[in-house]
């Protein structure tokens, strides 16, 4: 930092004990700037910021092509100091750790000085936080104070942005059961069969996944029973998509002599801080497959695969509730902005209405990053009167995939 910044620092104050926020929630806090002598500000402000990005390298030398993808969810703004505008240049005067030169514009003043701030996250249908191998969904408070003549000094932090648990849709109650049968041909005789059973599709993090195999050896030969859970993460820029895999569970049980039956019951408890089934993002995804089969050394193996979808804990984000009691949005509304509803608008009808379905945009029928009406001001937030809460006009993309904010 500059010798005359002492200080530049960001602070949020949590709403919960996980620390995390979802859609509809406040975001309060302040900025802390602490000057040694007095220096000359053409603008001073906060941002929240929602995106999600992907990017990756295919072939090498003359060869190598990087594709890449970014989506804007919101960029919430506030301003503490704003040369141009007028508005802004009444609340300096007010505010007692400032000065307003008629020749040189807004001074701080030496001393350490704190800048409340308040924005309230869109209610709407938004991604998690994730980083995974070539993408990543993040929430982030920026904060800049820019100086004529000076680099621009700059600090941020990330918040932890989790789905809301609007309880368990009843299409992931429903139990899943298939059978798989297969009849030696080579390096043995007879069959075997495997029919598995799961208690249902959606699980919560935390939670223990059940699942009850049935096997009747009826072959020559001996297997072992293996299963795993495994999660795919899909990354999508234009036409192309890179996939990833990783096991959450991988585990291998007891040997199945030739000509008996077993059964068996598998239980695989999930991390809770697994990540959520992802399919309200375009450009990245990511999903969860149960794998359960039968070892057969020098055959192919018969196997049952069924979709799972991790669901976030009712703890960790329970449903909308409103606005907390007594609470009025800083600053003041302003005579001059769009009315604001009483209420939010109601939760999203489902986190996977379509799911599996790699075009789906975070609201039907709009292109990813413009609100359904991008002149309209966020509902339930009141900007300051010199920062737009949202700017139509800006792209979805960054020039550099290295600096998202």
């Amino acid at each position: 930092m500059f010798r005359s910044i002492k200080e530049l620092s960001l602070h949020y104050d949590p709403i919960n004990e996980s620390n995390t926020f979802s859609s509809g929630d406040i975001v309060e806090g302040r900025v802390v700037l602490e000057v040694t002598k007095e220096i000359k500000v053409d603008s001073f402000f906060v941002k929240l910021t929602g995106d999600a990005h992907v990017s990756w390298t295919e072939g090498s030398g003359d060869d190598e092509t990087t594709y890449s993808d970014h989506e804007r969810y919101f960029k919430l703004k506030q301003y503490f100091i704003q040369e141009s505008s007028k508005k802004g240049e009444e609340i300096m005067k007010k505010n007692t750790t400032l000065l307003y030169g008629e020749t040189y514009g807004p001074v701080i003043r030496p001393g350490s000085h704190v800048f409340p701030f308040r924005f309230q996250l869109p209610q709407q249908n938004m991604p998690p936080s994730f980083k995974g191998f070539h993408g990543w969904v993040k929430y982030v408070l920026t904060v800049k104070l820019s100086r004529p003549w000076k680099s621009t000094s700059a600090t941020h932090t990330e918040l932890t942005f989790v789905l809301r648990n609007y309880g368990t849709e009843d299409h992931l109650l429903q139990p899943q059961s298939g059978t798989q049968d297969k009849r030696m041909k080579l390096f043995g005789s007879g069959k075997m069969s495997m029919t598995v059973t799961a208690e249902k599709t959606g699980y919560m993090q935390g939670e223990t996944i059940r699942v009850f195999v049935d096997i009747d050896n009826s072959s020559s030969r001996d297997v072992k029973l293996k299963y795993g859970l495994k999660q795919q993460q899909t990354f999508i820029a234009g036409k192309s998509t890179n996939r990833g895999f990783k096991y959450i569970v991988k585990e291998t049980r007891d040997r199945i002599p030739s000509g008996e039956k077993s059964k068996f019951i598998v239980d695989m408890t999930l991390p809770h801080d697994l990540t959520v089934t992802i399919e309200n993002c375009r450009i990245l995804k990511v999903q969860y497959e149960l794998k359960v089969y039968l070892d057969v050394s020098f055959a192919s193996d018969p196997e049952v695969k069924f979709p799972v979808v991790i669901l976030p804990a009712e703890q960790q984000c329970p449903p909308w509730q409103g606005p907390p009691g007594g609470f009025q949005p800083y600053p003041p509304p302003q005579p001059n902005l769009v009315p604001i509803p009483g209420e939010l608008p109601p939760p999203p009808a489902g986190l996977y209405p379509n799911l599996y379905d790699p075009t789906v945009l975070p609201y039907p029928g709009a292109a990813a990053g413009v609100y359904p009406n991008p002149h309209a001001i966020q509902p339930g937030f009141h900007p300051a009167p010199s920062a737009p809460v949202y700017d139509p006009n800006q792209s979805t993309k960054e020039s550099s995939p290295n600096v998202p904010y």
